[in-house]
């Protein structure tokens, strides 16, 4: 997801009434990775009031608090793992500390669904685009699970759309796709099936570079 979810629409269940459509379970089990938020305690509570009992058997693993005493375990116990927005850089360092970016390949292999928004979403990619850096987005590696960049909050920070597109001109990243706030990419087996929105005028894009520029071709999402 470029942005939405429980984390930005906490009114709006749209985007997270498709994840828990994705699985067969009536109560799917589903783990929140909030790594990137430093295990923030309100995003745990959105969390937690978005996936009630009745709806999902959901499940917390803190890095920080060290809640969960087998990661691995865990998270391939899952039908779904949501990863928060946040910082991407400190995710990724301490994810590889606890093995976790190994096991989340193990996840992906056995078909457990995974989910996110902005750095929820990017982590999936061989590069994306972030904020992690005080004062400045730049591009860095990431899980390298789906080939190409991507870029979140295309719509939403103003400074996303014209530094994706600078980077690509001058093939600092590969060619990818952005999202904006509201959309989601459904990939299977490495293959963009499906984009859909929680919300109006939003859409999904595909930049490349040609002859050194970027070119944006707009991917029209279909309403939940």
């Amino acid at each position: 997801m470029g942005g939405g979810g429980f984390a930005m629409e906490p009114e709006n269940p749209r985007l997270d009434d498709f994840v828990l459509g994705l699985v067969d379970p009536k109560t799917p089990r589903v783990c929140l990775i909030p790594t990137a938020s430093g295990d923030s305690d309100s995003i745990v509570t959105r969390f937690q009031n978005a996936f009630p009992r009745e709806r999902a058997d959901a499940s917390v693993l803190s890095l920080f608090r060290g809640t969960v005493i087998d990661v691995r375990a865990h998270l391939l116990a899952q039908d779904i793992i949501y990863v928060t927005g946040g910082n991407t850089r400190n995710m990724l360092a301490l994810w590889k500390l606890w093995g976790v970016d190994t096991i989340l390949r193990e996840a992906y292999e056995a078909g457990i669904v995974l989910a996110g928004l902005s750095a929820g979403s990017i982590c999936w990619f061989e590069h994306g685009i972030t904020d992690s850096w005080p004062g400045e987005l730049r591009a860095m590696p990431c899980l390298g699970f789906l080939r190409g960049s991507h870029c979140p909050h295309y719509d939403g920070e103003a400074n996303r759309r014209p530094t994706y597109q600078r980077l690509i001109a001058a093939q600092v990243i590969p060619d990818g796709l952005a999202a904006d706030d509201g959309v989601g990419l459904l990939y299977e087996d490495e293959q963009l099936v499906d984009v859909v929105r929680s919300r109006q005028n939003v859409a999904a894009w595909r930049v490349e570079h040609v002859g050194g520029s970027a070119v944006e071709t707009r991917i029209p999402a279909r309403m939940l």
